[in-house]
């Protein structure tokens, strides 16, 4: 059996992720959001949607820090909780909320 390797073709180019960077969290400024979310995926038996509400406080909450100070120093980009696939999450949460 002969694994050949065709050198001459095309090379693998890498690209970027769609929605870029997702750096690592250095300082652990949001392990406590991503404890609690490890612990509720064991807790359920890896059922990522029993574990929703935690997943969606640990995206919050590397949205708001800035990790390491520079250009690329933010944990995750700012974006619309709705565009993350929480916006059941997010209406349920306004009509909890009693209207003044």
């Amino acid at each position: 059996m002969s694994t050949a390797m065709n050198f001459g073709s095309k090379s693998f180019k890498p690209r970027p992720p769609d929605k870029g960077a997702f750096p690592l969290d250095h300082f652990g400024e949001c392990s406590a959001f991503k404890e609690r979310f490890m612990e509720c995926l064991r807790d359920s038996g890896y059922e990522s949607s029993a574990c929703r509400q935690r997943a969606m406080a640990y995206l919050e909450c590397r949205m708001e820090r800035q990790g390491i100070p520079g250009p690329l120093g933010q944990l995750m980009a700012n974006e619309p909780l709705e565009k993350l696939g929480f916006k059941d999450l997010i209406d349920e949460k306004s009509e909890a909320k009693p209207e003044k």
